[in-house]
């Protein structure tokens, strides 16, 4: 189907990023994926041409773009099989926190780093005992005169071994009457004594994206490093979340059309009694299906992403989005991994890796399950 999304400057700043990738991220994806983490410095190069932040406003370091630059990143990598290098979290998940609710002094402290790629982001939700229940925190951050002095663990936190900034969820109010009410949100810098680093966690998938524990062991930090009131955490959550699944969502979508496109290849070369696989009926229509699913997604996804543009309320298309795309994705790529048969399951094809990387896109950003709680939520169920 013939997508509108992109202006003919969108479609050049996505050719000047496919360049990048061919130049700087592809001949060092092997030894990524082997290192457990990317370079530090494809960071700071990213930043150097633009491509991260790329629709913070000039006067904070930015490129002045929208977010279908991003979607355009997004999509790149995913056609790249990159899912270790991660722009997203840092440009569409993490940094929107320091542009919309810090003030002018903390957006001038941090953000031109950010788009720099010297400031390299990532975001402190998740707890050892607390994944998607966000009031159920038990990291604390108890106020000491001019200070907050933070205290606990968390855990699955993606950039945890690069990040030079940490956006922490803690709780301010320990009244358990008051838990939605009672969480904030902190920018840590990992100079900060009292932060550590755990160890690097060892995944089934996206093996160049560095994931760790973090601990705040009575961490101290200034009452200017807090985002917003004391007390609005969640709802500052809540108003990000829903770009978070959307963006979830668009990798996986891009992650199922690239694997679709490279099966179909496949398919048409390699042959099984004597002629291409593409010509048994099973093969066709196990592909069929697949377009389907795809072209449907597609077409759901940039709907939501266009409305998502026009600034509307979208908590149930986006969880909408992020549900059911990304069990697409694994349903699709699953079926095109059993097309290669036995090299499907070697890592050195793209597929198998693929297949890995889509199992967790389920279950980050809020499960599926979740997801579908909250549909049913806004459904007034």
């Amino acid at each position: 189907m013939q997508r509108t999304l992109f202006s003919p400057d969108h479609e050049t700043f996505r050719a000047a990023f496919r360049t990048f990738l061919e130049r700087e991220v592809k001949p060092h994806q092997e030894r990524w994926r082997e290192a457990g983490c990317v370079d530090r410095e494809i960071w700071r190069k990213a930043g150097a041409q633009g491509f991260l932040c790329p629709w913070l406003e000039e006067r904070w370091g930015g490129a002045g773009g929208d977010f279908l630059h991003s979607v355009i990143i997004m999509e790149e990598l995913a056609h790249a099989y990159e899912s270790g290098f991660a722009m997203a979290l840092h440009s569409d998940i993490v940094v929107p926190y320091l542009a919309s609710f810090g003030d002018d002094e903390q957006r001038a402290r941090w953000l031109p780093g950010c788009a720099s790629g010297e400031l390299v982001t990532a975001i402190a939700m998740t707890e050892p005992g607390t994944g998607s229940d966000l009031a159920a925190l038990a990291t604390t951050a108890v106020r000491d005169g001019d200070d907050y002095v933070i205290s606990g663990a968390k855990t699955f936190i993606s950039n945890g071994q690069l990040c030079d900034l940490v956006v922490v969820a803690a709780k301010t109010d320990p009244n358990p009457d008051n838990a939605h009410r009672g969480i904030s949100l902190f920018v840590v810098e990992a100079s900060r004594p009292g932060f550590t680093r755990g160890k690097q966690l060892a995944k089934m998938g996206m093996a160049s994206q560095d994931t760790s524990e973090l601990f705040f062991d009575g961490c101290r930090v200034p009452a200017t490093n807090r985002l917003g009131p004391e007390g609005a955490g969640f709802m500052m959550l809540m108003q990000k979340l829903a770009q978070e699944r959307l963006c979830v969502a668009i990798g996986s979508q891009t992650a199922a059309e690239q694997v679709l496109t490279d099966t179909i290849a496949y398919t048409k070369e390699r042959k099984a009694f004597g002629k291409p696989i593409s010509k048994f009926q099973n093969t066709q229509f196990k592909l069929v299906e697949c377009v389907a699913k795809v072209e449907v997604g597609r077409a759901y996804v940039d709907k939501v992403t266009s409305e998502h543009l026009a600034a509307r309320h979208l908590v149930k298309e986006c969880s909408i989005a992020k549900f059911w795309i990304t069990d697409m994705a694994q349903e699709v790529i699953d079926t095109c991994l059993q097309l290669f048969g036995g090299y499907g399951y070697m890592l050195e094809y793209p597929v198998s890796r693929a297949f890995m990387d889509a199992r967790v896109q389920r279950i980050y950003a809020g499960t599926n399950e979740i997801m579908k709680i909250i549909v049913a939520k806004q459904m007034g169920l």
